[in-house]
């Protein structure tokens, strides 16, 4: 086991040297090349005066600069911040403060420094290697201090559930920004295989891409499955040599859809940026297809549930060191020794914990987690609105679209103008994927004793939250 992320790069480039490490559309590398050039953005790091426990942001969309760029700087023995590409300026903003990063990169010249790294920063592997933001169970994004350890023991868990082969093929098609492109790099550096990245996810390239690279691994979700599903059948859908997908949130009444379509079976994979892998299913337990199950607790992990439909509490490893700058939140969501999940859950006859639902104030957005509080913010600031209130409704596509309540100041009509307007100003200065699919206006919220607004009010279960007074805006998700 390797202490350190560096630790494994390095052992990574001596084992497999010259074979294919890291494929993207326009360039191809290996361990070696890997190694070598993210120690050569580790010593232009270091030369600009990054310190080990500095902050440095990157922001990139999918190019083999964001995979050095991390390399680099955890060799540097700073933190790596990964920001969405897709932010816009309040939530871009509140990333880069919150963080206190003291640089950020965002063009590949970083990863062009001529002069070699002459001297290893020491590192242990319980140093935290990055500040990964999530919307957490409330609020604003908040900074899970993820170690080193943490990010070994993600990937090891996963090399494990797919018990990885010297032939295997990974492809992954998420922003680096998040999670599953990290745990990946990571993974094929244990198992010395190739990891494809694609430049996005497309519903109708993604089994061409899958056939053009050999691939025998992936790991999708949210609404990634469902889109796929809905493209029209190919012949060639099960020309392929995927031998293994990886998924969270598998819809149940389709799971047996998915596999004889694209010929490989789909196993879950259920856990969080807080606490890594939770659940997972056994490559050859078939008897959960269908039923919903997300599986097992692997090595290192405890899952219990506070009741028999309730939370499913955490504990073990891996597991991130806290929030960042919030131990007010960190002390809540470890409340008692556990994780608090925020997801209900059952346990079946056979110990598979099946999902019951959520206690988190969040909108599921596809693939993307979305902050109630941090939309409410940037929707207030707009100056018809006097309070707002983000809800999620059910979405055949995307699991769950976002939906705004607006209660006006005076002298503003609850009009299609006024919304557009509202929706102008939020497109400005939050991610596409945060803003509002439909908005309705209320004449006045019910509050709590504390005065906050009474969501369970809102969503009134004899009509459709789509349908008229409310007002669709744009639904596509970027």
């Amino acid at each position: 086991m390797y202490e350190t992320i560096p630790d494994l790069m390095r052992h990574a480039a001596r084992t497999y040297g010259e074979r294919e490490f890291l494929r993207f559309p326009d360039t191809s590398l290996t361990f070696a090349d890997a190694d070598a050039r993210s120690d050569r953005l580790a010593q232009g790091l270091i030369d600009k005066g990054v310190q080990p426990g500095d902050r440095v942001a990157i922001m990139m969309d999918n190019v083999p600069a964001w995979p050095l760029s991390w390399l680099g700087i955890l060799k540097a023995g700073a933190i790596a911040v990964p920001v969405n590409a897709r932010y816009q300026a309040a939530d871009l903003a509140h990333v880069l403060d919150d963080s206190g990063a003291v640089l950020t990169l965002t063009t590949v010249d970083y990863a062009r420094i001529p002069e070699p790294l002459n001297t290893h920063i020491p590192l242990k592997a319980d140093d935290v290697a990055n500040f990964q933001y999530t919307s957490g169970t409330t609020g604003f994004p908040k900074a899970c201090m993820l170690t080193h350890d943490y990010w070994l023991r993600t990937a090891q868990i996963a090399a494990d559930q797919v018990r990885l082969r010297d032939d295997d093929v990974m492809l992954i098609a998420q922003a680096y920004s998040y999670m599953d492109p990290q745990w990946a790099t990571l993974l094929c550096l244990i198992g010395g295989i190739p990891l494809v990245v694609l430049p996005r996810f497309s519903a109708s390239g993604f089994w061409a891409s899958a056939r053009e690279h050999g691939a025998t691994l992936t790991y999708v979700l949210g609404s990634m499955p469902l889109l796929m599903h809905k493209q029209p059948p190919h012949p060639h859908d099960r020309d392929n040599r995927m031998r293994l997908v990886l998924c969270s949130g598998i819809q149940p009444d389709l799971h047996q859809a998915f596999e004889e379509r694209w010929g490989a079976p789909w196993r879950e994979l259920y856990g969080s940026t807080e606490s890594g892998p939770d659940l997972v299913v056994p490559v050859d337990a078939a008897e959960t297809v269908g039923t919903g199950a997300m599986g097992l607790a692997p090595p290192g992990k405890e899952v219990e549930l506070d009741r028999e439909t309730g939370e499913i509490l955490v504990r073990g490893v891996p597991m991130m060191n806290g929030y960042w700058n919030h131990p007010e939140a960190t002390a809540h969501a470890f409340r008692g020794g556990w994780y608090h999940t925020g997801d209900l859950g059952f346990r079946d006859a056979s110990g598979y914990i099946h999902h019951a639902g959520r206690l988190k104030d969040m909108v599921r957005r596809g693939g993307e987690n979305i902050s109630c509080a941090e939309v409410e913010r940037v929707l207030t600031q707009h100056p018809a609105v006097l309070q707002a209130a983000l809800v999620p409704i059910p979405d055949d596509l995307w699991g769950e679209l976002p939906k705004a309540f607006l209660q006006l100041r005076p002298g503003h009509g609850p009009d299609e103008s006024t919304a557009v307007s509202v929706i102008e100003h939020a497109r400005e200065r939050l991610a596409r994927f945060k803003i509002p699919a439909y908005v309705e206006f209320v004449e006045a919220f019910s509050l709590t004793p504390s005065a906050r607004i009474e969501k369970r009010h809102l969503l009134t279960p004899e009509r459709d939250q789509r349908a008229a007074p409310a007002i669709a805006t744009d639904k596509e998700q970027s």
